[in-house]
């Protein structure tokens, strides 16, 4: 059996394999608190879900649809984002709507990267970049950036060869929360520009900010789409549509053509109920949206004082966006005598029931990532759990 080298040097998502652990454990009947996954616990609005029992119901759900997406969804989006982003030149030849947002990140490298190209990634950085740049051909090149765990033109500069084609900006960031201000961004933008590098910004996490933090996309630093910049979002995290796999990117018409080629033969189509329940998540009630908001605002508040309580997990900076925490472990391995944070998270799942995700997963040392996308009664009983598991070691 021939298995390619491509498909051996890939490492399998860690959230993915980490919350299948969990469910595992669940399903055996253990009291397992899974904040491994970066999936809200809403259900999505009823609204949405009754569009998509109605396009089945008219018969509109049988048949392809065009493979980047229905004409008047792909209009939806444009005049959507047009109107959130300040953007005055979209239309639907702007847009091609996917199977998720990883799949729109997915055909953008497919379609911007040869072989050898680079990609700056600023670390930490979501596990499924890197992998899915190398399965294009790519190479991603780790970025190491400071406390902040923002970027600079310095820490870019630092990384740039004669190969580099592109900047991969995620803001609000998974796993950190952190949100680039727009001073920050600008800088940003001016020194890819320079550079002529493409710049592909992951916004799959825009409207969820917290505690007055508000989101700018480097997007927005005009009133046109920069043909070198790439949106990438989608219907997931917003409207609590994981399970729909909905997402969209946003790019120059030349560039989305040949997306939407890449797509008519990677899926053919999004599937076709999915895309009539995102045309009503654009255009129908938003209430729902403000509302988790709300709730993943209430429990970032309620356990991050809880987070710093427990020895060893240090987290000075607190998030203002996504729905994660990423505290730097280093005491709590050094109080532990618990070698990696491989085996921290291992014994946090096996003896304390709460599951986490190493931070290596994520391109840096010591530090795990603790997902606040479930009920608050269940946060808090993990955060007593992870207490008294360090609390052992103390003397």
């Amino acid at each position: 059996m021939k298995i390619s080298q491509r498909s051996q040097q890939l490492q399998p998502s860690a959230t993915m394999k980490i919350s299948a652990q969990a469910k595992q454990m669940i399903a055996e009947g253990l009291d397992v608190i899974n904040l491994g996954i970066g999936e809200p616990d809403f259900e999505t609005p009823k609204n949405i879900e009754e569009a998509a029992i109605a396009a089945i119901n008219d018969g509109k759900a049988s048949f392809y649809t065009p493979a980047a997406g229905l004409a008047d969804l792909r209009t939806s989006v444009a005049k959507r984002t047009a109107a959130d982003y300040g953007l005055t030149d979209l239309s639907a030849k702007n847009v091609a709507i996917t199977t998720g947002a990883k799949m729109a990140l997915y055909a953008t490298f497919q379609t911007i990267l040869d072989p050898g190209d680079e990609v700056l990634l600023p670390e930490p950085y979501w596990v499924s970049y890197a992998e899915q740049i190398k399965l294009a051909g790519g190479v991603p090149v780790p970025v190491p950036v400071g406390e902040t765990f923002k970027a600079t033109t310095k820490d870019l500069a630092a990384k740039l060869t004669d190969r580099t084609v592109a900047f991969l900006l995620n803001s609000p960031e998974n796993p950190t929360g952190v949100i680039y201000d727009r001073e920050e961004l600008s800088a940003l933008n001016d020194w890819t520009k320079a550079h002529d590098l493409m710049v592909i910004t992951d916004d799959i996490y825009g409207q969820l900010t917290y505690n007055g933090a508000t989101f700018t996309s480097i997007a927005q630093l005009s009133d046109h789409l920069d043909p070198r910049i790439v949106i990438i979002t989608g219907a997931s995290k917003t409207y609590s549509m994981t399970g729909w796999r909905m997402g969209y990117a946003i790019a120059d018409a030349s560039l989305i053509s040949k997306i939407s080629a890449f797509l008519s033969h990677a899926t053919g189509n999004p599937t076709a109920v999915s895309q009539y329940a995102l045309l009503e998540a654009l255009a129908g009630e938003q209430g729902q949206v403000e509302l988790m908001r709300e709730a993943f605002e209430d429990r970032l508040n309620t356990i991050y004082p809880l987070l710093t309580e427990i020895p060893g997990f240090s987290l000075p900076v607190k998030p203002q966006g996504a729905f994660y925490l990423f505290p730097d472990v280093s005491e709590a391995l050094k109080l532990s005598g618990i070698k990696t944070t491989g085996e921290l998270v291992s014994r946090l799942l096996n003896e304390a029931h709460v599951a986490l995700v190493d931070g290596t997963a994520f391109g840096v040392q010591n530090h795990v990532r603790i997902s606040y996308a479930t009920d608050l009664a269940s946060l808090k009983t993990a955060m007593a759990r992870i207490k008294d598991f360090m609390l052992q070691f103390k003397d």
